[in-house]
């Protein structure tokens, strides 16, 4: 069992190795998949990140694992190729515990004329060839169909009937939690072999070394690497200065499950005067929805937690509510949250501008992975990997990861709680017993929601201490937990996250 904590992070810190051969500048989702795949060929890697894992862009994403039919629409054949390649590794090979087919739901209704709806089911159908191409079997993501307008009410009861024709379906992955991803990619990196720091900044990087700060202490440290790859997202200019981007923001609405009643499917409104885009009301496991996603260019400084603004929320509403019986207002929200994606300034406006990756050389050496997106993280690290291994001449293995399953995803034994097995997949049990033997508690109390009927508990808490390398607060409620999300419940969890450092931190 792999288990990341504050002691072993400071045991970590105290035998730094004095060289190593890769160092990973930031723990998103692409530098924690670089990290595995660095690990997993063989090599010696140091991966750092000045916050904690998934601090950045990957937790704020729409928890959707994309196929790349926008991307195909666009005439973009290789991204929307290899975004359901990726989807497909995810949904049935690597983190099929994490990763699960959600029905994509567009209502056939005033807003969406014939020759759109014509338009769009074809391109339905040209995303369920690619899924063929791409080899994700059948049962995993059906095919897509149109239904009639009484099969559509009653699919989604909450869409507006007036003037419905029907609906157009088809289907796509959806994470249970993008940060629970992050977490599982380090701590699988951390089985492979790579020593994994949060709360450790890089300072002085090149392409050969580093100067670490202990941000929990102040504490410094000089290590040297054969070769250092960037996967700062956003933040890459602060790594290596003159890398020039072109970060867009993405805003979403948090709603309770109860403000758009029996929602089961991605509802999706079509953007009025936009061809090939949509805003989405999404159901999550937890019973929340959010409703997203905005494009707005950023050209201020890149701020640590970025926030929606008021055009965006408004802009939201106006269109999620062009497709429902019962329009939301601004009483419904109950949170809100933002990520920016690093992608590469190419020109023109950010809706506009391609999802492609590239692994940029700084004259130090420093290698940076930037643009791309989370569903195609593996595809992101393994490139940046093969770009280190031949820059530094590196002695590495194949890349291993389209086939090395993620911690969680064998088996699941009978008997364990249903939320635990959606979050932890085969570590549920463990998870419930690590909870018991720790705080001394029954099951039935570690399994209490900390907030909400079916919200996080204990159990979840002291794991995120003893095995997720949580170390404070603000770690468990919005990484390792997403009670966060919502002000009201951060205030409510807060006792129970302090009780669980406590309590677990002290037991190791």
């Amino acid at each position: 069992m792999t288990a990341l904590n504050a002691a072993r992070r400071a045991a970590d810190l105290a035998s730094l190795p004095d060289e190593v051969d890769v160092l990973v500048v930031g723990l998103g989702v692409t530098g924690a998949g670089v990290a595995l795949d660095a690990a997993s060929r063989g090599l010696t890697v140091l991966a750092v990140e000045a916050h904690d894992f998934a601090f950045g862009t990957s937790r704020w994403s729409s928890k959707l694992v994309h196929g790349g039919l926008r991307y195909l629409a666009k005439g973009q054949v290789g991204i929307a190729h290899e975004s359901a390649v990726e989807r497909g590794i995810l949904m049935t090979r690597t983190a099929p515990h994490l990763v699960r087919p959600i029905a994509t739901f567009i209502p056939l209704g005033p807003r969406m004329s014939r020759a759109q709806a014509a338009v769009t089911r074809a391109g339905f159908w040209a995303g369920d060839a690619l899924r063929a191409v791409a080899r994700t079997p059948r049962a995993v993501l059906p095919r897509p169909r149109k239904i009639g307008a009484a099969e559509a009410a009653e699919l989604c009861p909450s869409v507006d009937p007036r003037d419905l024709r029907g609906a157009l379906i088809a289907y796509d992955g959806q994470l249970e939690d993008d940060a629970r991803l992050v977490t599982a990619l380090v701590r699988t990196a951390a089985r492979e072999g790579a020593t994994i720091l949060n709360h450790t900044r890089a300072l002085d990087v090149t392409g050969t070394s580093a100067t670490l700060r202990d941000e929990m202490t102040g504490t410094t440290y000089s290590v040297r690497a054969k070769a250092v790859v960037n996967a700062a997202g956003v933040w890459t200019g602060h790594v290596v200065p003159g890398l020039k981007l072109k970060p867009s923001r993405g805003t979403h609405l948090v709603l309770r499950g109860d403000s758009i009643p029996g929602l089961t499917v991605a509802l999706t409104a079509p953007v009025p005067g936009e061809t090939n885009r949509f805003v989405f009301a999404l159901p999550q496991p937890d019973g929340q929805i959010y409703v997203g996603l905005t494009d707005e260019e950023v050209e201020d400084e890149i701020p640590d937690v970025p926030q929606g603004s008021e055009a965006e929320i408004t802009f939201l509403l106006d269109v999620i509510n062009g497709v429902l019986a019962k329009p939301l207002t601004r009483d419904d929200i109950v949170g809100t949250f933002a990520g920016l994606r690093p992608l590469l300034d190419a020109g023109g406006r950010t809706a506009d501008l391609s999802r492609k990756h590239a692994v940029l050389t700084s004259e130090t050496g420093v290698l940076t992975i930037v643009g791309g997106k989370l569903t195609t993280y593996r595809k992101m690290a393994q490139d940046a990997v093969d770009a280190a291994v031949e820059h530094a001449s590196l002695a590495a293995g194949p890349c291993r990861t389209h086939d090395l399953p993620l911690i969680g995803a064998g088996p699941v034994p009978s008997g364990a709680p249903a939320r635990l097995i959606r979050r932890y997949g085969s570590e549920a049990p463990e998870v419930l017993a690590n909870a018991v033997a720790v705080t001394g508690q029954t099951e039935a109390e570690v399994l209490a929601p900390v907030v909400g009927e079916d919200g996080p508990t204990l159990a979840e808490l002291i794991w995120g201490v003893t095995h997720e390398g949580a170390l404070t607060v603000d770690d468990l409620l919005d990484r390792r937990t997403r009670i966060g999300l919502v002000a009201v419940d951060r205030q409510a969890g807060v006792a129970a996250a302090e009780t669980a450092l406590a309590v677990a931190t002290a037991g190791h």
